[in-house]
């Protein structure tokens, strides 16, 4: 199996609303820089995105993948990526960043569901690009959740609920769902995904994990490492580090029972995972952060840059 280059990334969190965990990014002026980023980044929820002008390059650690207008992507949280528009232009995008688990759970369970499985497999090394012109009533239900959320009329929270469902089953009823959409052998590691997401504070091992896939210790290291970038270990710690940001920001529990809640059997530890990751100690980035006012939408005017380029 060839080993990938290594690539510099870059962790960004969203803060969901506890009661409507849904963040919508949108604006007039919304818009991707045609420089490419030497950094890629993943988030801590699905993202998904539509190009409303303009086209593209969505770029993998393995792939690149071309977009136009119209298009929908759909990125399950820690896949790693980074957009940027073509040469001379500035495409134009929303995006939503949601917990699909607990947005739909006032409708149903994801266990309840039809086909549950493909709803799971969306949550997990999850990537696509849906093409207008292939699948224009993607494109239409997004649109119609973006003017929910700015009208914010009587029952627009339910009612994006149910227009997220109906987004996700259509794509499930149109078997638009295909294993090519996943990052290759992704689906061989899932067991391990689905019980770092499940457990992450629970005390468990990695050879653990590695009988949960039926595979020895250092031949599921390897196959974890070539398919998300970063060990099983790193993975955990990164889970438990975007569950403590949850918690800091939405309660005032201290940052010693935060890092037990979490997993961590240390405060020592859990101050250089969280430091590694956000850039600074959990107390700094609490004392930052501002209290959430349950915002589902937010709007930004004038952005246009590429993400900050590295060396």
């Amino acid at each position: 199996m060839a080993t990938r280059s290594k690539v510099e990334m870059e962790y960004r969190s969203y803060e969901l609303p506890a009661h409507f965990p849904l963040r919508i990014i949108h604006g007039a002026d919304w818009r991707l820089s045609d420089i490419p980023s030497k950094v890629l980044h993943f988030h801590n929820c699905l993202e998904i995105g539509l190009c409303e002008s303009e086209s593209g390059i969505l770029r993998f650690q393995d792939k690149d993948f071309p977009f136009r207008a119209g298009d929908v992507t759909i990125l399950s949280p820690d896949m790693p990526h980074t957009t940027f528009s073509a040469a001379g232009t500035a495409s134009k995008w929303s995006y939503l960043f949601l917990d699909l688990r607990e947005l739909l759970r006032p409708l149903a369970t994801l266990d309840s569901l039809p086909c549950s499985g493909k709803y799971e497999a969306m949550l997990y090394n999850f990537r696509a690009i849906y093409h207008a012109d292939q699948q224009p009533s993607l494109r239409l239900i997004i649109q119609e959740v973006l003017r929910e959320a700015e009208d914010a009329k009587l029952n627009y929270e339910i009612t994006i609920r149910a227009l997220l469902l109906t987004f996700f089953s259509k794509l499930i009823r149109e078997q638009s769902l295909t294993p090519t959409t996943h990052v290759p052998d992704a689906l061989c590691i899932m067991p391990a995904l689905k019980q770092i997401h499940e457990h992450y504070m629970d005390d468990f091992g990695m050879c653990s994990l590695a009988e949960l896939c039926l595979m020895s210790s250092s031949h599921f290291r390897r196959v974890f490492v070539d398919i998300m970038g970063f060990g099983p270990l790193e993975h955990l710690n990164r889970t438990r580090i975007q569950k403590a940001c949850t918690l800091l920001r939405l309660s005032d529990q201290s940052v010693l029972t935060i890092s037990e809640a979490v997993g961590f059997r240390s405060q020592s530890s859990f101050n250089r995972h969280f430091a590694a990751v956000m850039g600074e100690a959990p107390s700094s980035w609490r004392k930052r952060m501002n209290a959430d006012q349950g915002l589902s939408i937010h709007k930004y005017d004038g952005w246009l840059h590429p993400d900050t380029p590295r060396a």
